[in-house]
């Protein structure tokens, strides 16, 4: 086996290249398909070259970097403001969390889909209970401005 992989190391890099493609899929951070790319500039490097493994890896880490660098910025930019595109933080906007701790115009903690984070009151004179439940009305920093939930705005 070790011999055949040897002859045959282009095959090694075919099978780096769809393991960060397919984990690209868990993540859609753009970063992995950007390493993957730099696998399949090795595997290329490895049927040119075929005896030459330090030039297959200096290939295929100058191709990653420069697509890390080079491509995934512009391709984040375009997706990000594309029609449509809310980011995690945003989508936060509108959900219904559960006070777990007393929460004021100053701070409190507040779960939401089952992450707890900080909280602020949207009415700064409003005080919200522990077991309350809010929804949450803007994100400012890593802080939820939070309002009770079946409860009207003055």
């Amino acid at each position: 086996m070790g011999e055949w992989l040897q002859q045959n190391l282009w095959a090694a890099w075919l099978a780096l290249a769809l393991i960060l493609g397919a984990s690209e899929m868990l993540t859609l951070e753009l970063t992995l398909l950007m390493l993957a790319s730099g696998a399949l500039a090795g595997m290329v490097t490895s049927l040119i070259l075929p005896g030459a493994l330090v030039i297959q890896i200096v290939v295929a880490v100058i191709v990653s970097v420069l697509m890390l660098f080079v491509l995934r910025p512009t391709l984040l930019r375009k997706v990000r403001s594309a029609p449509g595109y809310r980011s995690a933080l945003e989508k936060l906007v509108g959900s219904e969390g559960i006070a777990t701790a007393q929460i004021t115009a100053d701070g409190g903690e507040v779960k939401i889909n089952g992450e707890t984070w900080s909280a602020r009151a949207y009415d700064p004179d409003r005080i919200i209970a522990p077991g309350e439940r809010v929804e949450v009305f803007e994100i400012d920093g890593v802080t939820a401005l939070v309002h009770p939930r079946f409860e009207i705005l003055p």
